[in-house]
């Protein structure tokens, strides 16, 4: 006998909704404050609800920014590709965050050192679950220098596009840019690629 399909209620759907714009309101506050100068009002305001439906959802500020400062679900999208093309991919990935949504959730990194303690949990967590998960995918020798070294390519793309906000990046069309840069990443993930 087959189960039938589960299907997902309006209100579960406007949760997950919800949820994620409360999620994406304190990245994009994390990235600009100090976690001391975010206030749940803040973040409230920012995504379009009431402080108390945070706290029904997260419990609290803390528990929200853990999972602000966590990368696990962003890194499975910007490591879906296989090795040999991953370095344009993770290009395509940052570049196209940065135009529909306005950030990268990996860049936010750059703002650790206005976090203090909680800055420490944000390097913690980076490092694991971006930088080492990326030299667990790779072979050969120094592969978590490799992938440090990737990983510090992208955030200077990411910034250069998102930070500095320079024109010409901004303005040159992504897959440009992929083809301009992605060797440049892969180069580190596959040594040896590029043509000489």
């Amino acid at each position: 006998m087959t189960s039938p399909a589960r299907t997902v209620s309006p209100a579960r759907r406007d949760a997950e909704a919800t949820k994620a714009a409360i999620i994406r309101a304190a990245r994009y506050l994390l990235a600009r404050n100090a976690h001391t100068d975010i206030t749940l009002k803040h973040v409230a305001e920012r995504a379009g609800v009431s402080a108390p439906l945070i706290l029904k959802y997260f419990g609290n500020k803390d528990a929200l920014f853990s999972q602000v400062m966590n990368f696990e679900a962003d890194v499975d999208t910007l490591l879906d590709a296989p090795l040999d093309d991953l370095g344009r991919h993770m290009v395509r990935h940052l570049l196209t965050g940065q135009a529909e949504r306005g950030t990268d959730p990996i860049v936010r990194i750059v703002f650790a050192p206005l976090h203090g303690e909680q800055g420490e949990i944000l390097r913690a967590n980076f490092r694991a679950q971006v930088s080492d998960r990326l030299a667990r995918r790779l072979s050969g020798p120094d592969a978590g220098l490799r992938a440090e070294l990737a990983v510090s390519l992208l955030l200077g793309l990411g910034v250069m596009y998102g930070i500095a906000r320079g024109p010409h990046v901004r303005s040159a069309p992504v897959e440009d840019v992929v083809e301009r840069y992605g060797p440049s990443v892969q180069e580190q993930l596959t040594p040896g690629t590029l043509a000489g």
